[in-house]
């Protein structure tokens, strides 16, 4: 089975808003891999986030890859907008509507990559249909909606379940709600490569802990320190 390098992805959400395009420039400058925008529509999940506009207006900062989190019911709507607005990969929730191949059919049909996204209650045969039109599985870790959730446990086994399905595809397979440093080895080894990170590392807003944070969470998930 292939092993794919271990991405780092700081949450946005968890931001000083005030200041946000200096915060995408701190995690970027830190080492982040991706930079993880989770975006909420008050109805999917129980929260208000932001949406494409806020998105486009933060693009210039960086030129990493922009992981954008749907978590919005329906999505197809708006993934043109999201594509339009820079994001790099689009991934939309199982649960969000009734067609979810025609909707990794319609992200990749706007040359973006795919992800799909799976609750805490969602089984990994859901997906099993659709493995083949994904580029990311996420896994949530938490139960979407609010930043600075404990990790679910059981979520270790459903990673060794996602990365049997994925087996030796090219996906990345993505963990997203309570990652810290502390069980960022359990993740890695159940699976994921991708390991999203929002109050861990963006924990008092201070941009001069933000590059040690992560590194202190790519080190426990690899076991070494680059």
């Amino acid at each position: 089975m292939t092993t794919r390098p271990i991405r780092i992805a700081p949450s946005i959400l968890s931001a000083d808003f005030a200041r946000l395009g200096e915060e995408v420039r701190a995690i970027a400058e830190g080492g982040a891999d991706f930079i993880h925008i989770d975006v909420m529509d008050g109805h999917f999940v129980p929260n208000i986030s932001f949406g494409a506009p806020i998105m486009k207006a933060v693009r210039p900062v960086t030129d990493k890859v922009f992981d954008c989190h749907l978590m919005i019911a329906p999505a197809d709507p708006y993934l043109a907008d999201f594509a339009k607005g820079g994001a790099d990969i689009i991934t939309v929730h199982a649960e969000a509507g009734p067609h979810l191949h025609r909707s990794l059919q319609a992200i990749r049909g706007l040359g973006k990559q795919a992800g799909v996204a799976l609750n805490p209650a969602t089984p990994v045969a859901a997906i099993q249909h659709v493995i083949d039109d994904v580029d990311l599985v996420l896994v949530m870790s938490v139960n979407p909606g609010f930043g600075g959730q404990s990790f679910i446990p059981e979520t270790l086994n459903k990673l060794r379940q996602a990365k049997a399905l994925i087996g030796n595809r090219p996906i990345d397979l993505e963990v997203d709600g309570g990652v810290t440093a502390d069980n960022a080895r359990a993740i890695a080894d159940a699976g994921a490569n991708v390991l999203v990170a929002g109050s861990s590392i963006f924990a008092g807003n201070d941009s001069a802990t933000y590059a040690s944070r992560i590194a202190a969470i790519r080190m426990a998930a690899t076991g070494r320190s680059a």
